[in-house]
């Protein structure tokens, strides 16, 4: 049977879920951008002996909060997903290690048998959101495509998003006739 990407896509609210990061270096960096990128409300906290200065003026742009220490277990309480973000192996997979012990959701960076989840590519333009995933293959891939559809989307695309929210709402009838109306309208731009 051929392999496929079994991931099931999903969007979250990065405002409300509360994210740590360990790690203070380039990788961490990269990790926070791509995050602050997509939601730049999310609620992040980062554990680090040390930061890069990059990492400190993200922060401070995005009022991501630093903590300036070795990671410890204790930094998992009331937090929902962590990223494991250091150069050193052991450190991340003990962070994966503790992080399951108490049912956290984990991504260690650069290492996908250690991931409950990936940070794919991601297009967006106003309330539309495009993810993009290799299952971990090929970020290369998945940056690539990033910028074909940052280049192929119309920047106007939100215009469209917004007037077919209000068309939305100006029809009446129960769920089926709704979905069945707005099929109808939106094939057209399509064909």
């Amino acid at each position: 049977m051929k392999e496929r990407n079994n991931l099931y896509p999903v969007f979250l609210k990065m405002h409300v879920l509360h994210t740590l990061i360990v790690g203070g270096g380039n990788v961490a960096l990269e990790k926070l951008t791509f995050l602050l990128k997509s939601s730049p409300n999310a609620k992040v906290t980062m554990v680090a002996i040390q930061f890069k200065k990059e990492v400190k003026e993200l922060a401070d742009k995005f009022d991501v909060q630093l903590i300036h220490m070795a990671y410890d277990a204790a930094f998992l309480t009331d937090v929902d997903m962590v990223i494991a973000a250091t150069d050193k192996f052991l450190v991340n997979k003990q962070i994966h290690e503790d992080a399951k012990a108490i049912n956290l959701l984990v991504n260690v960076a650069d290492t996908p048998e250690l991931c409950d989840f990936y940070l794919g590519g991601i297009v967006t333009k106003g309330h539309v959101k495009i993810a993009i995933s290799t299952n971990g293959k090929s970020p290369t891939t998945a940056k690539r495509l990033r910028q074909f559809f940052e280049e192929v989307l119309p920047e106007n695309i939100d215009d469209l998003v917004q007037n077919l929210n209000r068309y939305r709402q100006t029809l009446k009838g129960d769920f089926a006739y709704k979905v069945s109306a707005l099929n109808e309208f939106t094939k057209r731009l399509i064909e």
